[in-house]
């Protein structure tokens, strides 16, 4: 199904509700709107296959240019907002986009952007960007009968780059038509969580990003309702969940940080008791953060773990999670293997890098088949990874322990920073903290810790000590940072994934 099945169905019933300022989306301006928009981009020149990129804040018309794509056999790219203006320009540029849609809001980056941008057809919303069209006129202008064919289209997205350049992951086209039901995520996440026309889900996160772009479109195909926030905030988070009885969510573990370390009685003053479904991703999540999680909502907690690049996932609830506690499930896509760097299968128990097994090569990088190459299995090409470690217990199931690019090596003995950042996680005097390892002459690499202090706190070289003391008590000593940096901010993604590049490049000019 589609937002055109719905708008039959249920024309007034909201699409989308924005949580902050309450404006709304019907599923029958929602079907109008992108009739519109996906005849403008035709009428451009666009043809299936060809890619409209999407660069904006949370708003309404991100979900009507999804669509749009989506009806149209095009790609869909929607980039970061929170990037450069040369690593944005550089998505949009290698992505080959035809045409661009800008949010006013993003107006300064995307002026920044211009020299860079090699794009035709550009529309602007929410307000006037110099060399943009009017995206209200374009629609305006547009016939709102559907285009005589509807192929479906896909999402062309880049990952985050935590470790490098973005890369886009560009998958073959679906064989079917928009209002023909076969659209993986559909049938995956839908089924699995249940998603339906009762749905009230709340996407806390960036749209941009792979997970709250797809889950929202679920939702759109099921006919439920998407109350998207404008930024998350954890007292604002569970506002929304009281005030839209809110049913289904998707959360990362960083979210879960923020909202535990409320006071008691802010918690207490909202009603989470209409949530059914509590699902978490994107980054590994602390054993102590999540088992809080299943204390104060319940057993509603349920965890998958993928990549954008979609080679492989698992899935894991509650009941199976206090089984297994640190588990991020058994398999659901694909079959895992636990590999050496020599490509030989590790017994249970052994961290090494994760692969799964599909059915072919499951993912391309676009314009990049080096780093394509890269991430298949020297015997076995139809294994992939995307550079995660961990390992398989005797009911197999998959426990990460770091990214591969992130793993220490100190005096011959591997150090896993996933290991010594969750120890901090939920300490009082912590808001957020990431560890790397930096050249040592004598060691090879010595572990190093950036520090985000919680409010009231004062970074001191006697808290320093402190922490450190604590992690002594914890902790193997070869594990415990030799140096405690106190920074303002850390440099995490707002998808909750901290990019330790930055914090690499940082070390070095202190």
């Amino acid at each position: 199904m589609y937002p055109g099945t719905w708008a039959e169905k249920t024309p007034d019933k909201p699409a989308l509700i924005m949580a902050g300022s309450g404006r709304t989306l019907t599923y029958a301006e929602l079907d109008e709107r992108s009739i519109r928009l996906s005849r403008h981009l035709y009428e451009a020149g666009l043809r299936p296959g060809d890619v409209v990129a999407l660069l904006s804040d949370n708003t309404p018309e991100t979900y009507e240019v999804y669509w749009a794509a989506l009806r149209s056999g095009l790609y869909i790219t929607a980039v970061n907002h929170n990037l450069a203006a040369d690593e944005a320009a550089y998505i949009v540029g290698d992505c080959g986009a035809k045409a661009l849609v800008v949010s006013a809001a993003k107006r300064d980056l995307v002026t920044e952007m211009d020299p860079q941008l090699d794009v035709a057809e550009r529309l602007a919303y929410g307000g006037e960007v110099p060399g943009f069209a009017d995206y209200e006129t374009a629609l305006a202008a547009a016939s709102a009968e559907p285009l005589p064919e509807q192929p479906h289209g896909d999402d062309l997205l880049y990952s985050s780059g935590t470790t490098g350049r973005p890369k886009g992951i560009k998958l073959p086209l679906p064989t079917y038509s928009v209002d023909e039901p076969g659209y993986q995520y559909v049938a995956i996440f839908g089924t699995i969580y249940q998603f339906d026309e009762n749905t009230v889900y709340l996407s806390p996160a960036p749209v941009y990003h792979a997970a709250p772009l797809r889950f929202g479109g679920v939702v759109h195909a099921l006919g439920g309702t998407l109350v998207m926030m404008e930024k998350f905030d954890p007292e604002a988070t569970l506002a929304a969940i009281d005030t839209f009885q809110v049913t289904h969510t998707q959360m990362v573990p960083t979210m879960f940080v923020r909202m535990l370390k409320l006071d008691d009685d802010v918690r207490g003053r909202y009603d989470t008791s209409s949530l059914r479904y509590v699902v978490h991703a994107a980054a590994p999540c602390p054993v102590e953060v999540k088992q809080r999680m299943i204390d104060w909502l319940g057993e509603i907690i349920y965890e998958y773990y993928a990549s954008t690049e979609a080679n492989g996932a698992t899935m894991i609830d509650s009941a199976q999670w206090l089984a297994h506690p640190g588990s991020v499930g058994v398999p659901l896509l694909g079959v895992a293997h636990i590999c050496d760097d020599d490509g030989k299968e590790l017994p249970t128990g052994a961290v090494g890098t994760i692969y799964f097994e599909r059915d072919g090569v499951p993912f391309s990088y676009h314009n990049d088949p080096v780093k394509t190459a890269s991430t298949q299995h020297p015997q076995h090409p139809n294994w992939t990874t995307v550079g995660d470690l961990g390992y398989l217990d005797d009911e197999g199931y998959l426990y990460l322990t770091d990214r591969k690019a992130f793993m220490i090596i100190s005096g011959g003995v591997n150090i896993y920073p996933q290991e010594i950042e969750d120890l901090f996680t939920l300490h009082p005097s912590v808001l957020d903290i990431a560890v790397i390892g930096v050249p040592d002459e004598e060691m090879g690499e010595r572990v190093v810790g950036f520090v985000e202090v919680a409010p009231g706190i004062e970074a001191s070289p006697e808290l320093a000590d402190q922490l450190t003391s604590y992690a002594r008590d914890r902790l193997a000593h070869f594990k415990v940072p030799r140096e405690l940096h106190f920074l303002d901010e850390l440099p995490r993604t707002p998808t909750g994934k901290m990019v330790k590049g930055k914090l690499r490049d940082l070390y070095g000019r202190l």
